[in-house]
């Protein structure tokens, strides 16, 4: 069964930085492509990056240049470094992984910035 946790939320202000993890119950190379998405409150779901299994990756324009998606080649884990965080990013962020057609969502993680 695949899995996927999410953690390293929190609240951090204005300019500061975040890591977030999203661990796999299964091989992460197994996935076609991993991604981050994000819920603000009383918004739609959107896309923030992904990285493809060939190590692709690409970034939504609002967070690029800010946000970093990576992965531990010898862990089961997805990682999305945000930095010079604002107030506007604050959201439950997602981890989603595509394996055979399939779309796998973690749980969420919350990250609140105050200005």
């Amino acid at each position: 069964q695949v899995q996927l946790v999410e953690s390293g939320g929190g609240l951090v202000q204005a300019g500061g930085s975040l890591r977030l993890s999203c661990a796999a119950s299964v091989s992460i190379f197994s996935f076609d492509v991993m991604g981050w998405y994000r819920q603000a409150p009383g918004k739609q779901r959107e896309w923030v990056a992904i990285i493809t299994s060939g190590g692709a990756t690409n970034y939504a324009d609002s967070v690029k240049g800010r946000f970093t998606i990576s992965r531990d080649n010898a862990k089961t884990t997805v990682y999305l470094q945000m930095s010079s965080l604002k107030p506007e990013d604050t959201a439950v962020y997602y981890c989603e992984g595509t394996k055979w057609g399939s779309d796998y969502w973690g749980q969420g993680t919350r990250v609140t910035v105050s200005s």
